[in-house]
């Protein structure tokens, strides 16, 4: 185990390179300069000091020069420097609204789990029942449904009409004088509609995977020859036939990782949430190339490093994988 784990890792280097010189060359694809705000919003900017501006942020160099520098400072674990007015580290940018991000896929992921999985596992088990039918209609309502567009209805009606929970950021304007209970209760409702909202999409995705890879596997033979053994109903489907349907369904929640981030993107921008999510979209909108290049590359790595997990979690749900 540990020579593969080496030697995925390796294999993970020439990828992660590829990912990141695909981002670069279609981050500067598009239309605008990290100079344009600093230079076009203000009257007295001239000529000389955009031309200054270019050279300060190596913009007059080669596209190639540019990414050999990028990635110099990438082999020392630097991600450079903002282009914004603050000239912060990147890293440090980013780890200050890392835990938030992180947090707010973790719990709408632990959610996904722990409802999707319930969910197909008894619409499999009781096809065609009452049960399956409603989940059916679950599931279409959850493809159906943009995800932005309720999260503008449920904070209306939540919110606004309502008032039962917050709709901007993750704390009150005075959780400090609040006592301790009373400060972790206004964070956790700040949380509640991101979560749900986040989760919601993928319930109905992982739901109906895992009913199909069910459906499939309680027809094998060996679930028959389980049953004949006269082992309980229970037995033959949480210890036999479980474990041999969640192979497809840990290849998906390994995908899914950056569709949470790209999910982050659009749930903090909703919800004004100060996490990494935002954060990408104001440097996108401003042209900050090391910020947007450094939270792609955040975002590459994760996402490698989840199929990587989801090829480990084979070997531990099949032991025929872990013997081969």
């Amino acid at each position: 185990m540990l020579g593969y784990l080496a030697k995925r890792l390796i294999f993970m280097i020439p990828l992660l390179l590829g990912i990141t010189i695909i981002c670069f060359a279609v981050m500067h694809l598009a239309p605008g300069s990290p100079t344009d705000l600093e230079t076009q919003m203000n009257p007295r900017a001239s000529v000389e000091m955009k031309q200054r501006l270019i050279k300060m942020y190596d913009l007059d160099k080669p596209l190639y020069e540019q990414y050999l520098l990028w990635l110099k400072k990438i082999a020392f674990f630097d991600l450079g420097t903002s282009f914004s007015q603050d000239r912060r580290p990147v890293a440090q940018k980013i780890l200050e609204r890392l835990p938030i991000t992180i947090l707010l896929n973790v719990l709408s992921l632990l959610i996904v789990i722990a409802v999707a999985l319930p969910i197909g596992v008894l619409s499999a088990v009781h096809r065609n029942s009452l049960f399956d039918k409603i989940a059916g209609i679950f599931v279409f309502i959850g493809f159906a449904v943009p995800t932005f567009w309720l999260a503008l209805l449920l904070m209306i009606l939540f919110g606004i009409h309502l008032g039962w929970l917050p709709i901007s950021g993750i704390r009150s304007l005075n959780y400090e004088y609040l006592p301790p209970v009373a400060s972790f209760w206004d964070f956790i409702k700040h949380l509640i509609l991101p979560v749900l909202l986040s989760a919601f999409g993928g319930l109905a995705g992982l739901s109906r995977y895992m009913r199909a890879n069910m459906l499939e596997v309680i027809r094998q033979d060996y679930i028959l020859t389980a049953r004949a053994k006269g082992l309980s109903e229970r037995q033959v489907i949480y210890k036999h036939a479980l474990r041999n349907a969640l192979l497809p369904v840990i290849t998906i929640l390994g995908l899914s990782v950056p569709g949470l981030i790209g999910g982050s993107v659009i749930f903090e921008t909703i919800f004004a949430i100060p996490g990494m999510g935002q954060l990408f979209y104001m440097a996108v909108m401003a042209r900050d190339y090391p910020v947007v290049m450094g939270i792609l590359f955040i975002g590459a790595v994760l996402t490698l490093l989840g199929n990587l997990l989801a090829d480990v979690s084979y070997a531990l749900a099949d032991p025929r994988i872990r013997v081969s």
